[in-house]
């Protein structure tokens, strides 16, 4: 890897931590997703100050480039999140299915239950 690309790859990577860090502190992001981002952040400064883990690692998957191997692991990566939004929003939708049910119900309960004015 050259110099070049390594400063640009430590620099996106601290970056990535930073902007992470801000957006939890202003809670735009909730602390339990901010640990995959900061990861990523890790990862990536890790792979640019070590790039010999990067070439053993392309040697291992069998990969011809290191940018393949990077390609690779950035869309496993995306499917990783994709799969765990999904999951996470299947719980949210059971979760408001329940409680547009539960408002239902009370709704009904107030609604034949409660003494109606006399016209």
């Amino acid at each position: 890897m050259l110099v070049r690309q390594k400063i640009v790859a430590i620099m996106l990577s601290i970056g990535l931590i930073i902007l992470i860090f801000e957006l939890v502190r202003r809670r735009k992001l909730r602390e339990e997703y901010s640990w995959l981002w900061m990861m990523t952040g890790v990862v990536i400064f890790i792979l640019a100050v070590w790039s010999g883990l990067l070439v053993f690692m392309t040697r291992l998957i069998g990969a011809a480039l290191p940018a393949s191997t990077l390609f690779f692991f950035g869309v496993f990566f995306l499917i990783l999140i994709n799969l765990y939004v999904s999951v996470k929003l299947s719980t949210v939708t059971d979760r408001l299915n329940k409680v547009t049910q539960e408002l239902a119900l009370l709704r009904d309960r107030v609604e034949n239950h409660s003494p109606r004015k006399q016209e």
